[in-house]
């Protein structure tokens, strides 16, 4: 009961403190007021999520619709690793709006969906079997499209209904997907390996199981920009306020993945579509969105569309590990999501934060501004050089056990070609990224350095760029606690049929 409370309560919190400030909020006329209380909504929420964490495993059932359809929520490592990503970035995120919503209109509104949205995705990251997951994962969509909405510019407005039209078609196709396992037997519950090679009750055709496996993967891949559903990505990205675009690149976007997860490793089984074409196709639609998501950033000149592109990418280098269905390719696709979501969100708030300070948007304009925002742009730098993957940065970690994880798989050429592709992909993030930071700090002759004054933003702005610039360098220098937990999660989930 403990941890149904904790649970409830985690979820229903900041669902509620949302819905009061959307229905309330000409009535809270005093800001500051209203910053602090929505500080203390996420940091109870966060504090609820860590009590989580530290309970046994267990699954719940909230609400029966019927025999079959439960609303069944779990509390595993893999839950653990979400939410509690989830509760991290967020609750800065949200530090850093407090001050970058000054110049937004309709602020509240956007608090109001910020706090609902966060409630949803705690709800996602527990689901306990699909159509719980498919219930929140589309709750998360329509609650997170007003932050894309945000300005109601006409630019937003068809940004907004691009993110709709592909986040509901990719649902939808992995809704198909639902229904088929469902009719069929699996589904119903999550366990550890899959189960559907271990039941002896399953009446699906093998050949039609294979097809909406692999339509599940490209329709929850939707949401982690996976090509060819990866459209919404880019344009949706750049029109969102910057705290917003954080946590859609950052928290969102790896909803996805969390759902592919779920379905692949913790209903089916990676024994089921091993050597299968969907493992052949998976893994080429990883690899083509990782360097054309490269390709695209390099040539982008809008700062915030650059950093939106080169998400397209780097999602994509966690579904290629999943797909190399081995213990170190999931570790590095793991550890890739955490490492991603600390630079991801840095790199969009540290965007933001020269947006807010200076109004420049385009890379040419950068020039200096490491004279101007240095502390900012430091920031800016120790994540691209985590993101290319240099050591002693994190990326570095979860990029070598990527590789590895290829180099195992025993599959031929894309054993190789993997790693190949990450490679070229390492280079060409450090083309559409490190030249931000020379010709912030070198401007050149042609700089006025008589002129130069200190724009840096304040407190609430930069202690939330710290801690994620802090935590993409930490996690690569001492990974151990870290990297063994992966492991032990990797290894349960790569078992054949755990808990049959």
């Amino acid at each position: 009961m403990k941890i149904a409370y904790l649970l409830g309560a985690a979820i229903l919190l900041p669902i509620l403190s949302g819905l009061f400030l959307l229905l309330f909020k000409d009535r809270i006329k005093n800001r500051n007021l209203k910053c602090i209380g929505i500080f203390l909504v996420m940091a109870v929420t966060s504090a609820l999520v860590v009590m989580l964490m530290l309970e046994n495993d267990c699954e719940l059932v909230f609400w029966k619709l019927t025999n079959l359809l439960e609303i069944r929520m779990r509390l595993d490592d893999l839950a653990r690793l979400f939410a509690g990503m989830t509760v991290a970035a967020w609750t800065l995120g949200g530090v850093f709006s407090f001050e970058y919503m000054k110049h937004e209109d309709h602020e509240d509104r956007y608090y109001g969906f910020y706090l609902i949205v966060m409630g949803i995705l705690i709800a996602l990251d527990h689901a306990g079997n699909l159509i719980t997951l498919y219930l929140f994962f589309e709750m998360m969509t329509l609650t997170s499209l007003p932050m894309v909405l945000h300005n109601l510019s006409h630019e937003a407005v068809m940004a907004g209904l691009k993110y709709l039209f592909y986040s509901v078609a990719g649902a939808f196709m992995a809704l198909f997907g639902i229904f088929y396992l469902y009719a069929n037997g699996v589904g119903h519950v999550f366990y550890e390996g899959g189960y559907l090679l271990r039941l002896d009750s399953y009446t699906g055709t093998w050949g039609m199981t294979l097809f909406v496996l692999m339509l599940m993967i490209v329709g929850f891949g939707t949401k982690a920009g996976m090509f060819p559903m990866h459209g919404w990505l880019p344009t949706a990205h750049p029109v969102a306020p910057a705290p917003a675009s954080a946590v859609l690149s950052g928290i969102i976007t790896k909803s996805g993945v969390l759902a592919i997860v779920r379905v692949v490793f913790y209903t089916v089984g990676a024994d089921a579509i091993r050597d299968t074409w969907v493992q052949y196709a998976w893994m080429i639609l990883a690899l083509i969105t990782i360097f054309m998501g490269s390709m695209m950033a390099y040539k982008e000149r809008l700062l915030k569309k650059r950093l939106a592109y080169s998400t397209v990418s780097q999602v994509s280098y966690i579904l290629f590990g999943l797909s190399t269905l081995s213990v170190d390719g999931v570790i590095g696709g793991l550890s890739h999501f955490v490492f991603h979501s600390v630079v991801k969100n840095c790199l969009f708030l540290a965007a933001g934060a020269i947006i807010y300070k200076t109004g420049k948007k385009t890379v040419q304009e950068l020039g200096g501004l490491g004279k101007e925002m240095p502390v900012t742009m430091w920031c800016f730098t120790l994540v691209s050089i985590t993101l290319v993957g240099i050591p002693p940065t994190s990326g570095f970690v979860s990029k070598w056990y990527l590789a590895m994880g290829s180099l195992k798989t025993g599959m031929g050429f894309y054993s190789w070609f993997g790693p190949v592709v990450l490679l070229l992909s390492a280079m060409l993030t450090a083309g559409y990224l490190l030249p931000v930071s020379i010709r912030a700090f070198f401007p050149g002759k042609e700089y006025d350095y008589e002129k130069q004054k200190k724009r840096e933003p304040n407190l609430l702005m930069l202690i939330p760029m710290l801690l994620f610039t802090a935590a993409a360098v930490l996690f690569g220098i001492f990974p151990g606690m870290f990297m063994a937990f992966l492991q032990n999660l990797a290894a349960g989930m790569m078992q054949a049929g755990g808990g049959i």
